[in-house]
């Protein structure tokens, strides 16, 4: 394994005040255009004359897009410095954007999430820059900001999407991701400096990339498109044979070539491994709550007798909390980190979300309930998603630090498109029967109440095995650093994992 190239102990580092209010609005830009849609795909399928089912096709292809371009960025921002790849993943945010308000063509539209899709790389990069520059004491707590604005940025690309719908059309909400991916662009041009460690004895792996792409492609398009084509379809099973086979042959490449994308023997150390599930979990949790509670609060009561008839901007305020709790559990994770590690922040960022989901499934009738709920969850997810990092930085060296934090990124993308589907399906599959009277004037199927009974109940389950596989990763006390070089580049937290 090459040694990172660390800078001098005289090196002065810059001040997180300069630093992180350009990594923490970049992570903000990404992750609010990458769910600002969600609330509005059925209103988008009339306005631009396509079916519903097409319609996720920009959700599928923004998820399948950071999936891929996500660890490749990561990578390549390890080989050849982080601060240019944060650069080509904004500048991906910022063609995608601008060809999103150009165009009223659905297929470019596609093309567009694609492009948007580059944004994903800022979540390695930018916890990566912060490792490298921030001084020590500061790391811990920038990683938990800019992790957990993931989900404070999610939560508030669902209110604002509702506030521009207010006076606005969908096209407003591509012109907040232009301008948000432009300023965050100048910032961090401006303040983020050349990071000085990059894994100059590396090597690029094209065969392991192009391998990465096609089982990731195969296994999400199967996962987003299977609640239409039936999970037991041929095209559905044929994917899913088709990720595992090439997701095979990309772990002998890996084994086998000098210069692997990724690290096997670093994935599988217990540290890595078991946070990668974790954020599989939290993934499937996050995004498929979104899901449920957004579809849940715009249900229309006088039919269902449940939900609150609310608007797309009601709905977006009634999640709120979640962005807020998000806020909160970043220095609150940190404070946590530091005092005696990262497992605590992230077994209670399960317990949460398991606890708000319950809380749901047993108490819906109240709005009340729904902005209690969401901001507990969002607290957990924030907790989690700050806990995550510390983990993977503590047990790979510096030069691996994108791809490792990249791989946690995808596989947080795929628990979200997972969750996503299996909840879909939950929901439509347990629908309303109307009288034919008023089956002619209803526009779209309706869930019935069990349904999202049974949706809560999953997604809280799903939480609480996120909560409890934390405890398969030893953790042992470190030593302190024998030298103010070697502390520069150490993992940001006072435990170490076990590899």
């Amino acid at each position: 394994m090459s040694e990172a190239v660390k800078p001098t102990a005289s090196a002065v580092k810059p001040s997180s005040a300069r630093v992180l209010p350009a990594l923490i609005l970049a992570m903000l830009a990404y992750s609010v255009i990458q769910t600002a849609v969600v609330p509005i795909l059925p209103s988008l399928a009339l306005e631009l004359k396509v079916s519903g089912s097409n319609i996720t096709w920009l959700m599928t292809a923004n998820l399948l897009s950071a999936a891929v371009l996500t660890p490749l960025l990561g990578r390549f921002g390890d080989l050849r410095g982080r601060k240019p790849m944060l650069l080509i993943s904004l500048g991906g945010l910022v063609l995608g954007s601008g060809l999103a308000v150009a165009t009223h063509s659905f297929s470019l539209l596609i093309v567009a999430r694609v492009l948007q899709g580059a944004g994903g790389g800022v979540l390695p990069l930018a916890i990566s820059i912060v490792r490298d520059e921030l001084p020590r004491e500061k790391v811990t707590g920038g990683v938990a900001a800019i992790s957990a604005s993931m989900g404070v940025g999610s939560g508030l690309g669902l209110v604002a999407t509702g506030l521009l719908l207010e006076h606005w059309d969908y096209k407003s909400i591509f012109w907040m991701g232009l301008i948000a991916a432009l300023v965050a662009i100048a910032l961090v041009v401006v303040r983020v400096p050349k990071d000085p460690v990059t894994d100059k004895n590396g090597g690029a792996d094209p065969l392991g990339a192009i391998t990465l792409a096609g089982w990731l492609s195969a296994l999400l398009i199967a996962v987003s498109r299977g609640n239409e084509w039936g999970w037991t379809s041929t095209k559905t099973l044929g994917l899913f044979a088709v990720a595992a086979v090439v997701a095979l042959i990309w772990g002998v490449i890996e084994v086998k070539v000098k210069h692997p994308l990724v690290d096997m023997k670093m994935m599988a150390r217990p540290a890595v491994a078991f946070t990668n599930i974790s954020g599989l979990l939290i993934g499937f949790g996050m995004y498929g709550s979104f899901l449920v509670i957004s579809n849940f609060t715009q249900t229309p009561e006088k039919l269902a007798h449940y939900g609150f008839t609310a608007s797309v901007l009601h709905a977006g305020v009634l999640l709120l909390p979640s962005a807020a709790g998000s806020m909160i559990a970043a220095p609150v994770g940190a404070l946590l980190i530091g005092r005696s590690g990262p497992r605590l922040p992230l077994v209670l960022g399960g317990l949460f979300g398991a606890v708000s989901m319950a809380y749901l499934a047993l108490r819906h009738s109240s709005e009340g309930d729904v902005y209690f709920a969401a901001g507990l969850f969002g607290l957990g997810v924030g907790l989690a998603y700050a806990a995550m990092p510390a983990f993977i930085n503590g047990a790979v060296p510096a030069e691996q630090s994108g791809i490792a934090n990249g791989m946690n990124a995808v596989l947080r993308t795929v628990g979200g498109a997972i969750g996503t589907a299996v909840l879909g399906a939950i929901l439509t599959g347990d629908t309303i029967k109307f009288p034919p009277q008023i089956a002619a004037l209803v526009k779209v199927q309706l869930p019935t109440l069990d349904a999202y009974k049974h949706a809560y109940w999953i997604t809280a389950v799903v939480c609480l095995v996120a909560a409890v596989v934390p405890f398969a990763i030893r953790t042992v006390r470190q030593s302190a650093p024998a030298a103010p070089v070697a502390q520069s580049a150490d993992a940001p937290h006072p435990t170490k994992t076990s590899a």
